[in-house]
């Protein structure tokens, strides 16, 4: 697979980085050893780059992907990226981003991932209780102590990263974007292409719609938080599933599958350097790593862009984030 630069970090990567998120437990059991698997065959496929956070499981995600890449972990080549700033509390997670909360958020990670430094760390989401610059000196601190290569946030906002970069150098941003959620095309992405933050997005299968396993007649369990998403909801749902066979009449004709064209479609974005795609079975992920390949001229985003405009589009925290 082919790599690219990650921003400005100097990281090359792979453009579609393999995400741990459901890893953790939040959707229910995994069996560990397929996930593992998945992540082996995410590395034979050329993918390099892993994605996890401290609050995938507080320390579960971090760990399977540890065993799973085994020695592989520590290869020059392998990158892996993880996130801190949250801390469980007895009704859920509250976000945390004081330094010693992210200092011991790190030192965890190290233990968990069994590695002496994190390529890239991520703030998980702005924290309005602390200050950009008490959070800034306590990453510049890690980093300077090499427990931390690189200094990336997720969920920002341009200003929320512009304060944050008066203390420390803001490299990364991880935002959500997918054809059904796209609000960072006004401001966040030219910010992120003007400054040199490199961006790796999240969703990019638009929380399974993109998938091919919804139609008219599926319906959610209420414990499911897509139950109560605009995008999985009463008309909503059905003008998007419209839409999404209206894709994959598209995709279908060009010989690539839904999820491949929700990939490539991020992908295409001048800004953005990577989208995280997730699998819990080997096949997951060797369905979509061929998207990796696939280039979109600007006739075909304008005809995606005729498709997407009967569709419902979605804004707000997603939960993969919490």
């Amino acid at each position: 697979m082919r790599r690219v630069q990650l921003g400005r970090t100097g990281l090359d990567v792979s453009p579609i980085c393999f995400g741990t998120w459901q890893l953790g437990g939040d959707w229910g059991e995994i069996d560990r050893d397929e996930a593992k698997a998945a992540i082996r065959r995410a590395l034979d496929l050329g993918i390099n780059f892993f994605d996890t956070a401290q609050a995938y499981g507080f320390g579960k995600s971090e760990q399977l992907l540890a065993e799973a890449l085994g020695d592989d972990i520590r290869r020059d080549d392998v990158i892996v990226a993880t996130k801190g700033g949250l801390r469980p509390v007895d009704d859920g997670i509250e976000r945390d981003s004081s330094a010693d909360w992210l200092r011991s958020g790190v030192e965890e990670s190290l233990r968990h991932l069994g590695v002496e430094a994190i390529d890239l760390y991520q703030v998980h989401w702005p924290d309005p209780e602390v200050s950009p610059w008490e959070t800034g000196k306590a990453l510049a601190q890690l980093k300077e102590e090499g427990k931390i290569r690189h200094v990336g946030v997720s969920n920002f906002s341009p200003e929320e990263m512009t304060e944050l970069s008066r203390t420390v150098e803001v490299e990364t941003l991880q935002p959500p974007y997918h054809l059904f959620r796209r609000e960072i095309e006004a401001d966040v992405l030219p910010w992120c292409q003007e400054n040199g933050v490199g961006v790796l997005v999240y969703g990019p299968l638009a929380h399974g719609l993109l998938s091919g396993r919804f139609d008219a007649e599926t319906e959610l369990p209420e414990d499911d938080w897509r139950s109560g998403s605009d995008l999985f909801s009463g008309e909503n749902f059905q003008r998007n599933l419209e839409a999404v066979d209206r894709l994959r009449e598209f995709a279908e004709s060009r010989g690539w599958t839904p999820p491949q064209l929700g990939v490539a479609w991020t992908l295409a974005h001048p800004a953005v350097d990577v989208s995280i795609v997730g699998g819990r079975r080997p096949d997951h992920i060797e369905g979509v790593a061929p998207a990796a390949e696939i280039e979109l001229p600007e006739k075909d985003l304008a005809e995606i862009d005729g498709i997407m405009e009967s569709a419902v589009q979605v804004a707000g925290p997603s939960p993969e984030s919490v």
